[in-house]
């Protein structure tokens, strides 16, 4: 209890401004600044109409809508995700709990904030069994609340990437890249005007964490959307790097080291001061394909199991650098996967140059019979494949 009470304290103390050192790198926290105006939204989240759930991730105890807000507009489309809100150590203290050596009046304070333990929790017993009970639990309303994200107006893409469909593994080799790829995000991306906001400072100063304003190695850091900004058990937070002109991984070479260890460095040392996380407890790493394309990086606790994590999607900073410290130009010569969802223009761009197949084969066998039990293998554009399973009668022909 006492961590939790620290970085409580850090959480809502303020940063001392440093003085400016040799670089003229200058730290600024949300207290020092001037909010910025609080924007206002166009739509009354009430009156949102659903059309249908674009994905209801169990797992992650989030659900995505896709509906409008008639009173507004009839015809733009409008996202929002709803989700779950983890537990918090905090909400679980009793007044009986020492054992993090917290004194009893610092607990008292926090269960008059809100605690699942008190006179407000109603329960409903399922079933008791010997020593094991089940329990339906109704805590009290300050700790049911729900995070809801909303995208409005909402493109098309929007609702693709919110979306649960097929997924697709692309090599992007560096000819792809630069036949394909760079094509396709050159004229289709999404909107950059809420990055140059915020780097700007014409919109969400107050969620600053930390900023570092030299033009080639700074970076401004914030909280990811997908953060409610106060659990640290879910702690994210987002890296924008105030040098334009990269778009993700294919543009850096070894004259970004710079700018990638001053990210290293200050990024983690910003988190330690506020939040009491130190290095070696987070995961920095970029995503590719990005999402958008204003070089970027993710930082999240290791114990948060962050969307995006995954070994198809994300690269370690340190991996990053290491490579870029073994060959300056890794990025540009090297063969990159990435996921594509069903219905993304990039992945049909793909499969008209028949870089992949989407659709899967069905082989006959020697005697031209049709497929008996099909069984998955991977052919050689590393796309699934199906296959006939093999029967005593007659081998299937297997095309390699």
């Amino acid at each position: 209890m006492s961590e939790i009470s620290e970085q409580t304290t850090a959480k809502n103390g303020k940063l001392e401004e440093k003085q400016c050192n040799e670089n003229s790198e200058i730290t600024t926290s949300i207290e020092e600044k001037t909010p910025t105006k609080q924007a206002t939204a166009s739509y009354d989240l009430n009156k949102f109409r659903l059309h249908r759930i674009l994905n209801n991730n169990t797992r992650n105890k989030s659900i995505a809508l896709l509906g409008r807000f008639p009173d507004v507009s009839e015809n733009d489309q409008a996202i929002i995700v709803l989700e779950k809100q983890s537990f918090q150590e905090s909400d679980v203290a009793t007044s009986s709990d020492n054992s993090n050596g917290v004194a009893k009046e610092d607990v008292v304070v926090n269960l008059a904030a809100a605690s699942y333990f008190n006179n407000d929790l109603k329960v409903q017993t399922e079933f008791i069994n010997n020593i094991y009970g089940n329990y339906r639990c109704s805590p009290p309303s300050e700790l049911n609340g729900v995070k809801a994200t909303v995208v409005y107006p909402a493109t098309d893409k929007h609702v693709e990437k919110y979306s649960i469909c097929q997924k697709y593994v692309i090599n992007e080799t560096p000819e792809y890249y630069k036949d394909i790829t760079l094509p396709y995000i050159t004229s289709s991306q999404f909107s950059l005007e809420w990055v140059y906001n915020i780097l700007e400072h014409k919109q969400e100063t107050e969620r600053i964490i930390f900023e570092d304003p030299d033009p080639d190695n700074g970076f401004i850091l914030l909280p990811d959307l997908k953060w409610d900004g106060h659990n640290l058990q879910n702690l994210y937070v987002l890296v924008i790097t105030h040098k334009h002109g990269l778009k993700s991984l294919r543009d850096l070479n070894s004259s970004h080291l710079p700018l990638l260890h001053n990210i290293r460095t200050k990024a983690a040392e910003a988190i330690e001061k506020r939040y009491g996380l130190t290095a070696s407890q987070l995961r920095m790493y970029f995503h590719y394909q990005p999402s958008f394309y204003h070089l970027h990086v993710h930082i999240n606790p290791l114990r948060n199991d962050a969307p995006g994590i995954y070994c198809e999607k994300s690269h370690m900073l340190d991996t990053v650098i290491n490579n870029l410290e073994l060959l300056p130009d890794y990025y540009e010569k090297a063969s990159l996967p990435f996921v594509l969802y069903d219905g993304n223009k990039l992945l049909e761009l793909y499969e008209s140059k028949n870089v992949l197949r989407k659709a899967a084969k069905r082989l006959l066998t020697e005697d031209d019979v049709e497929p008996k039990a099909e069984k998955m293998i991977l052919d050689d554009c590393d796309n699934v494949n199906i296959v006939p399973e093999e029967s005593t009668e007659s081998q299937a022909v297997r095309e390699l």
